[in-house]
């Protein structure tokens, strides 16, 4: 049983200002994992005012200074990879292989990208007589969700690290384990007293606190539009920058000359990997009129090699993060069917060799059509809707006839006419075929999906003020 009571505020573990302890629950098992506390606006107020007081010195540090600071972190943060990976495991059920092989090691990932960034970064650049030069913004609340906890942490703490602001984090509470961990990896790493901090605890009262306090010029948030929108007008008080990373529906185009079996693979694996918990999921497959009944020939047989089960063995599907979460994607199945999708795989309640626990059986919908709910609205869990297109005009507009516009996939043969069409879909990032995630390309959405940009050079961007020296 692990137990957290205590947050990290100013370089120590320090008691809440109200004791409020709750309990984790392990969603494999539903039974109680742990224990942590859940804060207040006034251990916000306490950690935004050291934060404040340490961004002073620590914006004026070197570059090289914060690489070295950054090193460190990454070295500590490699030591403690097994821990991570297994708190992972245990708070959101994601299956032991995935947390060990990505859910972990992503984190590290982003603290070595912001390292070969930070090394590459301008700061500052000369137009005739004038300078302009890219500052901290100063102390930034970051918000994080659960279903990619080490990685949202890391890609959110490394840029601010790296750029010399100070941060408050408030992490999901329904993924507090690993945030506690990389708390402590930071603390071992070196990081100055008040530099970061630690604040656990619910949305509605810790991330209020964040959105509108007048100390934090800046938010960074990841996790449902419902939740963007509040953080923005509870942040339009103080003026302050709000970078957003909020759902998405995201559309995956395959075209006629794709091979159905390679376009299959791509597709199964964006929907059904991490339990269908993943932003940026295709999962609106868009087929070729006439050509659906070999994809989904190839997709099922996919999804029949899966196996959904115990997180601590070697299957390949855990359980989604909750109870709620479960009874949500369990609401969308039921509404595929009642509104006339034809099931061909998967469907309503557990899976058949399981009886507790938040698992989903692997979904597969066809005969989808665009104006269904389960096509418009964001599951959130392993379900893919396949909806056939008659031209690829059509399959673009039924793309872009969405409120999100996080991420798209597109299948094919002409990467001619591939990028012909990527232009076309609205949306902040299109992956071709199974190309591999690119950490130095800019990540985010436009409509509802957000407004701000992580990773790379572009992520460093939202951390950092615009300023003109003339004349010099």
């Amino acid at each position: 049983m692990r137990d957290y009571p205590k947050f990290y505020i100013d370089g120590a573990w320090l008691e809440p200002a109200t004791a409020n302890i709750q309990l984790a629950i392990n969603p494999a098992t539903e039974q109680t994992c742990g224990k942590i506390s859940h804060g207040s606006s006034t251990d916000v107020n306490r950690a935004a005012a050291v934060a404040s007081q340490a961004f002073r010195s620590y914006s004026r540090t070197s570059i090289p200074q914060r690489v070295e600071l950054l090193q460190s972190i990454a070295a500590e943060y490699e030591r403690r990879l097994t821990d991570i990976a297994d708190a992972i495991t245990e708070e959101m059920g994601a299956p032991r292989s995935l947390a060990y092989q990505a859910q972990a090691p992503a984190g590290l990932a982003q603290f070595a990208n912001a390292i070969a960034t930070l090394k590459n970064f301008s700061f500052e650049e000369r137009r005739g007589r004038t300078i302009i030069r890219k500052e901290p913004i100063g102390v930034c609340g970051l918000i994080t969700p659960w279903n990619w906890p080490a990685m949202m942490v890391a890609c959110k703490v490394a840029p601010a690290l790296a750029t010399g602001c100070t941060a408050v984090l408030k992490p999901s509470e329904m993924a507090p384990f690993s945030a506690q961990i990389i708390a402590e990896v930071l603390h071992s790493a070196g990081v100055p007293a008040g530099v970061f901090n630690l604040v656990q605890g619910t949305g509605a009262e810790v991330g209020a606190a964040i959105s509108a306090h007048p100390h934090i010029r800046m938010v960074s948030f990841t996790g449902s539009v419902r939740a963007g929108i509040e953080i923005t007008r509870a942040a339009a008080a103080t003026v302050k920058r709000v970078c957003l990373e909020l759902g998405g529906k995201s559309p995956h185009i395959i075209l006629e000359d794709a091979n159905m079996a390679e376009a299959a693979t791509v597709a199964v694996n964006s929907v059904m990997r991490n339990s269908g918990q993943t932003c940026a999921a295709a999962t609106r497959t868009l087929i070729p009129r006439g050509r659906s009944e070999e994809f989904l020939a190839a997709a099922v047989k996919l999804v029949e090699g899966m196996s959904v089960g115990d997180p601590l063995t070697d299957a390949q599907l855990g359980p989604v993060a909750s109870r709620a979460q479960w009874k949500r994607v369990q609401g969308y199945i039921q509404s595929g069917i009642r509104e006339g999708a034809r099931l061909v795989i998967g469907g309503p309640g557990l899976p058949e060799h399981i009886n507790q626990g938040c698992f989903v059986r692997p979904t597969i919908f066809a005969n989808v059509r665009p104006g269904m709910t389960i096509a418009r609205e964001e599951i959130f869990g392993p379900v893919m809707s396949v909806i056939e297109y008659t031209t690829v005009e059509d399959a673009i507009a039924i793309s872009n006839d969405s409120p999100y516009g996080l991420h798209a996939r597109v299948s094919g043969s002409d990467t001619e006419q591939m990028r012909q069409v990527a232009v076309q879909i609205e949306a902040g990032q299109v992956v071709f075929n199974n190309a591999p995630a690119d950490l130095n390309a800019p990540f985010g959405g436009c409509k509802e999906s957000g407004n701000g940009r992580e990773w790379g050079d572009y992520g460093f961007n939202e951390f950092l003020e615009l300023k003109a020296i003339i004349g010099c």
